[in-house]
């Protein structure tokens, strides 16, 4: 299992994990609308001067299974960046095979790097295989509104409980 960071390359990849992210939520109930994203948007986005957001696959020698992407938030109160992670996703026949846990441990390496105080995200209560593997990282959900989860997670940190 590797990790790599996307490249333009790659615009059709990600947009085809984008769609399949879209299509999960969509099946627990966690979505509804419609995908506005394109593969221009994400060019222009994602691989223009000054990005907006970061991309990161999982792969094996095969093929492609899982993406992050995500970007940098900045507290002027801490004087220190956070990392909002947007998407995770890994393909339904390669789960609980690692590829999480590898994106999840390279954005620890990134958060490390740029000296970030956290990460942050949210997700479904009715992803319970997902929030599963988010506690045993340590991540800890510090607000729930209806069905939508806010998790933090500190990397090297694990969380009493």
């Amino acid at each position: 299992m590797q990790v790599r960071n996307a490249t333009p390359d790659d615009i059709p990849l990600i947009f085809s994990f984008i769609k399949k992210k879209a299509e999960f939520d969509r099946n627990i109930g966690a979505f509804n609308g419609v995908l506005r994203v394109t593969e221009a948007k994400i060019r222009q986005t994602i691989f223009s001067e000054i990005p907006v957001a970061y991309v990161l696959f999982a792969e094996t020698s095969e093929r492609e299974i899982g993406f992050a992407l995500y970007g940098f938030r900045y507290s002027s109160f801490a004087g220190q960046p956070s990392i909002w992670l947007d998407d995770l996703y890994v393909d339904e026949d390669m789960r609980s095979q690692g590829a999480g846990a590898a994106l999840m441990s390279h954005l620890a390496q990134i958060a490390q790097q740029h000296n970030c105080t956290h990460l942050a995200w949210n997700a479904d209560a009715r992803n319970t295989r997902g929030l599963s593997f988010y506690h045993r990282l340590g991540a800890e959900i510090i607000e729930q509104k209806g069905n939508r989860c806010f998790l933090t997670w500190i990397p090297g940190t694990k969380i009493e409980r």
